[in-house]
């Protein structure tokens, strides 16, 4: 199977199974092997107690963009520890999109860089993450291609 196809074809299985991304009310822009480019748009209930987007928002379409870009290569992998730094703060109505890269794979762990960017070009989160690659596949079938 074409690299591509498979990380389209990964993306599309999780995010079917993903309420929580799809409340977020991400939409994928790019989905390739080892990165991940989401978008989505800042809601009223998404503010907190100061009016602006809380903390949880950007940390979690940050993590939605590592869970997605990490297992693009065809292989289950889970986030062993993540860590985010807020730039600039957030209201409703603003869009707001993540983009992952991978930084570093090896056949067990992989290193995820996530910045978060507003329209206006400023970025509004860095978040990091590694995750560990179990020897389960998304497609068990097309096993043999994968290992290829």
């Amino acid at each position: 199977m074409d690299k591509e196809i498979l990380a389209s074809a990964v993306f599309r299985t999780m995010f079917n199974h993903d309420g929580f991304s799809q409340w977020l009310g991400i939409e994928c822009m790019e989905s390739k092997p080892g990165r991940s480019v989401l978008r989505m748009t800042v809601r009223k209930e998404m503010l907190n107690g100061f009016g602006i987007a809380h903390g949880g928002i950007t940390y979690s379409l940050a993590d939605s963009a590592l869970a997605f870009a990490s297992n693009s290569h065809g292989r289950k992998a889970v986030s062993v520890e993540t860590s985010i730094s807020h730039t600039e703060p957030l209201v409703e109505g603003d869009e707001i999109t993540a983009i992952a890269e991978e930084l570093s794979l090896s056949n067990k762990i992989g290193v995820y860089q996530i910045k978060v960017i507003r329209t206006d070009g400023k970025v509004v989160a860095l978040f990091k993450g590694t995750v560990y690659r179990t020897a389960k596949t998304w497609f068990p079938a097309n096993e043999t291609e994968l290992n290829e």
